[in-house]
């Protein structure tokens, strides 16, 4: 049977010293399975801190792009809402919970929402139109039941959002919503982080 040869003064000096046991194999296990948990944290938390935050999508309105329950990592550190942007933003007048929405117009732009020909046209303030190509879409547009705006004048520092599931979506056509203030927007979705099975660049 071979000696332990390590001496009791190094022994003492490493903390991980242990006869080769059962308890040392176990400890070494633990360990290995602890590793990848400890990276995946450290990692969460780097995205946190530098990227954005982490949060979930709550109801349909954003279909098909996004599902009930997808969880979004958010881009908010020196983040300027633009144009096309997946954003989530809180507007009390209409709910206390974040809401996810695309960006359709920032400040100075108006919409204009044909539901015949099913376009969106946006009118910079130099009087220039854009028709928008919108193949997130999941089916055309109907002309809602209830109150909508079909024409809407953006307010400098504000933004204009629509769901994509645009015939499920409370959004900015309603007046319970309306446009947005910029300052109520938490930040870009850059990514769905789960299920795993949807993860992805946005």
């Amino acid at each position: 049977m071979k000696k332990d040869k390590t001496l009791p003064e190094e022994r003492e000096l490493d903390p991980f010293y242990a006869p080769n046991t059962h308890g040392q194999s176990f400890r070494v296990a633990i360990y290995s399975w602890l590793q990848p948990l400890i990276l995946a944290l450290a990692a969460m938390i780097l995205i946190y801190v530098f990227v954005g935050r982490i949060i979930g999508v709550d109801g349909k309105s954003m279909m098909p792009t996004l599902h009930d329950h997808d969880m979004l990592v958010l881009q908010h550190l020196g983040y300027q809402p633009a144009q096309g942007d997946i954003v989530v933003l809180t507007q009390r007048s209409f709910s206390d919970k974040p809401i996810v929405k695309r960006v359709i117009a920032t400040g100075g732009q108006t919409v204009d929402v044909d539901y015949d020909a099913n376009t969106v046209t946006v009118t910079d303030r130099d009087g220039t139109r854009q028709v928008l190509d919108e193949p997130y879409l999941g089916e055309p547009m109907r002309l809602p039941s209830s109150l909508s705006n079909a024409h809407i004048q953006v307010p400098e520092g504000s933004i204009c959002v629509f769901g994509d599931n645009r015939n499920n979506s409370t959004d900015s056509r309603s007046p319970s919503v309306g446009t947005v203030d910029e300052r109520c927007v938490l930040g870009r979705a850059v990514m769905i982080l789960l299920p795993f099975q949807r993860f992805g660049v946005l």
